[in-house]
């Protein structure tokens, strides 16, 4: 019953959905089947974001995706290969010195190659579109909390990294109300520096404010542990990753013995982990209710990996499907079971809980359901000098 109940779904399992979903992308130029799960993806960006500034970042991946399809189209007029026979646009080719042979300038734009080169940026664009989408729907500190305690340091600097998007897309928002509440209208490059440098004051602000909030949580302290565990963890962790790196090089060559396959990534995958569990005692680290992984978790990651899953199957049997048929120019192909993957990754967007909506204004905390208190979707706030900063859960 508890999982019934509004409340956000586990961060790491929105990663493994997108994760599922990019690879299954990367492996497709059909535009029909590209366009399929990028819709897939916003819808379940709509369905399942939360109230939280990261949540309306999406956009701006999807800009970003179309300008690099744009970019992608730009490069191949330019300098990209002339393929086919439908001549779209006669435009004059510049002829190159011999140290450059082998690139056109310009030349006549054909329809074939113009709509492959299209089809490759929209590839890399909804791959992008997937990432945003983990962006929007998890939350980078819950997952921060999520981690293990040997990779808490490593985890800081990436929720970090991955916050910088969509506290600058939350910057920009707010620099831009204020100006519209002062009358100023000014717009392109003129208003660029109004803009850019109140930008830059508030992360800066943002910086200095959330250090001081983790040093204040304790972050970076451990605990001291007895040379033989210091050495147990640090021969688990070596040995991991040479045994993995083994077993990557064993199960890519067939050549190699049958022991340097999937035997020795096991082995490696497990010293690993082992090497994890032993690093985490010497963190001081405590979670105060831990996220719940429940079903809605587990359907949200195999919807992930369905989607890409059948796309490898149709890769092995008929993987013409998969791409855009450019010599002969024709309509592609629909393959129903890649296109089914992609349907089964919208699931989430039906069948798991809804995000909690975000106490408004006179409202405590205190009204939320039970449970449910620390995984509230809004900021929060904690006075520091007089100003308000990002408290980071611990």
């Amino acid at each position: 019953m508890t999982a019934l109940l509004p409340r956000a779904v586990h961060p790491a399992a929105w990663w493994g959905w997108a994760i599922g979903l990019a690879v299954a992308v990367s492996g497709v130029t059909n535009p029909v089947l590209l366009l399929t799960a990028l819709g897939v993806a916003a819808l379940v960006v709509t369905s399942r974001r939360g109230s939280s500034p990261w949540a309306k970042s999406f956009r701006l991946y999807l800009w970003l995706g179309l300008f690099i399809v744009v970019v992608r189209a730009l490069l191949h007029v330019l300098v990209g290969l002339k393929s086919g026979d439908t001549v779209l646009l006669p435009l004059p080719e510049v002829t190159l010195p011999s140290w450059a042979a082998g690139i056109n300038l310009l030349g006549d734009v054909r329809l074939e190659g113009l709509l492959g080169a299209i089809v490759d940026g929209l590839r890399l664009a909804v791959m992008i579109a997937c990432v945003g989408a983990a962006n929007a729907l998890a939350n980078p500190k819950r997952l921060l909390r999520s981690l293990p305690g040997a990779l808490s340091e490593v985890g800081s600097a990436v929720v970090v990294t991955i916050t910088v998007a969509p506290q600058l897309a939350e910057s920009v928002q707010r620099v831009m109300r204020a100006r519209a509440l002062r009358g100023d209208t000014s717009r392109g490059i003129r208003a660029l520096p109004r803009i850019a440098l109140p930008v830059l004051e508030d992360t800066l602000d943002r910086s200095l404010l959330l250090a001081a909030a983790m040093d204040s949580r304790g972050y970076g302290r451990r605990r001291v542990v007895s040379p033989t565990q210091r050495l147990l963890t640090g021969a688990c962790t070596l040995g991991g990753l040479v045994a993995s790196a083994v077993g990557i090089y064993g199960v890519l060559d067939d050549t190699t013995p049958a022991w340097m396959g999937v035997p020795a990534l096991a082995v490696g995958i497990a010293l690993s982990l082992t090497g994890i569990w032993l690093g985490g005692h010497a963190n001081a680290r405590s979670t105060h209710r831990p996220d719940p992984w429940l079903w809605p978790e587990w359907l949200t990651v195999a919807s992930g990996v369905l989607a890409a899953v059948a796309v490898h199957f149709v890769a092995r049997g008929d993987a013409a499907s998969l791409g855009m048929p450019l010599s002969p120019l024709a309509a592609p192909a629909l393959p129903l079971l890649a296109v089914a993957g992609f349907l089964v990754a919208a699931l989430p967007a039906f069948l798991t809980p809804t995000p909690p909506a975000a106490p408004t204004r006179g409202q405590g905390r205190l009204l939320a359901p039970v449970g449910h208190v620390d995984r509230a979707e809004g900021p929060l706030t904690v006075s520091h000098r007089g100003k308000k900063s990002e408290r980071v859960q611990s």
